[in-house]
């Protein structure tokens, strides 16, 4: 058994978590024991490279502090599951990448909760067209807009489009009231509220006012090229092929798309005629373009919502769909095994 004590510093205990979860977290992914002293901290276990991991982490955390970068517990836990499922990855290291992702006038940092949202975030850096592809809550659309609202802010792009299909899921468009826009404004409600969260509002509405950020229906894309551009495709799964097919060569020069969607959602008449789904045959293996897959395990909203998509995605399987043994393949590559149950909290120190 190797052992490492660790000094006390001012406010530490943040690290802990509530009922100790960001600890429990360490001992369970890292096998080491930590023990909570009146005057050190004390951790051992078998694996000297694991028991300095935990040392590494205490002693980022504590520099952060001093430095003003205050985590509040969601977003510290998930930059902790990264650090421990990646040897290579530190806390410090992965606050710092968000910092230089996140270009001034933003006002969250570009942090990926998980390890599946990291290679989504280094996708869309490294490539010029990502397809993000898993259920709901992953962070597909919020990632690719806070992405693109710090490329606008750095002045990488003049400009944002953010485009969805007007697919009606149970609702019919024509009842809706006022003008086309207004009548699609409501599909398209997910991407105001991602940018209202990452921009301020004056400025977003501005930005509206001038193009500078647009939001269409998909409709609006046919016949035009879009250049210097950041542009995102949310609800991917509800193109059809020729829609995708328009859309994915709408790219322009010095532009990067990225392209969302869920295949357990398609609200099309036909699942099988599904843009999202050619898409992954079609273009597999292309240059440039890389696709990113999302499991339940990469939710990120109320931790009662990965519970629900899993307990959905089990009983899609036990009723067996009538899909065809492409589209089936190609949903199944979206799910995940149920996860491990959670480790038994300890009692609050």
């Amino acid at each position: 058994m190797v052992k490492k004590s660790i000094e006390i510093t001012p406010h530490i205990e943040n690290l802990y978590g509530s009922r100790d979860e960001n600890l429990d977290l360490m001992e369970g992914s890292l096998h080491v024991h930590i023990d909570l002293l009146s005057d050190s901290i004390d951790v051992s276990g078998p694996s000297p490279q694991n028991v300095d991991r935990v040392a590494q982490i205490f002693a980022d955390f504590d520099h952060l502090q001093r430095a003003g970068v205050l985590l509040h517990n969601g977003e510290l836990t998930a930059l902790l599951k990264l650090v421990v499922a990646d040897p290579t990855a530190t806390l410090r290291g992965l606050v710092d990448s968000g910092k230089q992702r996140t270009a001034t006038g933003v006002k969250r940092m570009v942090n990926p909760r998980s390890a599946n949202q990291k290679k989504y975030v280094e996708a869309i850096e490294q490539n010029d067209m990502t397809f993000g592809i898993g259920p709901a809550g992953t962070g597909k659309t919020y990632l690719a807009v806070a992405m693109a609202a710090s490329a606008l802010m750095a002045k990488k792009v003049s400009r944002i489009i953010l485009v969805r299909p007007a697919v009606e899921a149970g609702e019919k468009l024509g009842f809706l009231p006022g003008s086309l826009q207004e009548k699609v404004d409501p599909y398209l409600r997910p991407l105001y509220d991602a940018l209202y969260d990452l921009i301020d509002k004056v400025k977003v509405d501005k930005m509206l006012e001038t193009g500078t950020i647009e939001i269409a229906p998909l409709a609006f894309m046919r016949g035009r090229t879009l250049n210097d551009a950041f542009i995102i495709m949310d609800e991917a799964q509800n193109t059809t092929i020729e829609q995708m097919k328009m859309f994915v060569t709408r790219l322009g020069n010095n532009s990067k798309a990225v392209i969302t969607g869920d295949f357990t959602q398609i609200d099309l008449p036909n699942p099988k005629r599904s843009g999202l789904l050619n898409a992954m045959e079609v273009l597999d293996g292309v240059d440039g373009i890389q696709f990113c897959r999302f499991e339940d395990v990469d939710v990120v909203r109320h931790h009662l919502v990965q519970r629900i998509v899993r307990a959905y995605d089990t009983y899609t399987r036990e009723q067996q769909l009538p899909l065809d043994l492409g589209t089936e393949a190609a949903i199944e590559t979206s799910r995940v095994a149920t996860s491990a149950p959670a480790r038994k909290q300890r009692p609050t120190q």
